[in-house]
């Protein structure tokens, strides 16, 4: 589908979804193709798991976190070519992505007050549009009037099998340690009071289970043509 960033200036897509999903190389690939901007939302929540665990704040102590988490500076980068994150002008993109940060950052995003921080800056940079935006509660919290919501979700085999494969040279080896994980986190994320993993009602629900990654981008951008045609 042609398209340039003109025709979608005022474009919000959210992109909602459990680990694994592939919400990261969906978004980055669809933003791509209209001429959009890019938010990894995760890699905020994950700055800040980094930058408790780097201060010696224990992430499960609710208090503790809360009572910090304005602190840090985190700068989030927007090109879908090259996203960048950042903590107090440091590039954490490495560190955000080990397995220390991974078995904290739900605990931590848990915290309301992290929350209404990171969805203050989420929002600032979304602006008046013009994004493709991934997270886990982006059309029912951050955005909400987003155009265009779509929930990315696969078996949760699969999402373990793929995310051990970023992360291990073994990744069949890995997948049994990563499922068991990765449900934990969708446990916590799901029944979390503070913005809870769900889909939107007015979310189209694509899963990637048996589809290749241009093939749910595809997916997406059919979704993005209905329903700005519908708009106009």
């Amino acid at each position: 589908m042609p398209a340039s960033s003109s025709d979608h200036a005022t474009l919000v897509v959210a992109v909602d979804g459990p680990s694994g999903s592939g919400k990261s190389s969906v978004s980055r690939g669809v933003a791509r193709r209209l001429g959009l901007r890019y938010l990894d939302t995760g890699s905020m929540y994950r700055a800040m798991a980094w930058w408790m665990t780097e201060n010696g704040i224990d992430p499960a102590d609710e208090d503790a976190v809360a009572a910090v988490c304005d602190r840090p500076d985190i700068a989030v980068g927007i090109d879908p070519e090259a996203p960048t994150i950042a903590v107090d002008g440091r590039d954490v993109s490495g560190p955000i992505r080990t397995r220390e940060v991974t078995a904290v950052v739900s605990p931590v995003s848990a915290v309301r007050a992290v929350r209404d921080r990171l969805v203050a800056l989420q929002r600032e940079v979304i602006g008046s549009g013009g994004i493709v935006v991934e997270g886990r509660d982006i059309g029912t919290v951050v955005s909400p009037d987003a155009a265009v919501k779509i929930y990315l979700t696969a078996r949760a085999e699969v999402r373990a099998l793929r995310r051990a494969a970023e992360i291990s040279a073994d990744p069949v080896a890995e997948t049994h340690r990563t499922l068991s994980e990765m449900r934990r986190r969708d446990a916590i994320d799901s029944k979390r009071d503070a913005s809870p993993l769900v889909k939107a009602d007015d979310a189209v629900e694509i899963d990637a289970t048996d589809l290749t990654l241009e093939q749910v981008i595809d997916a997406v951008l059919d979704v993005v043509q209905a329903r700005t045609a519908a708009s106009r």
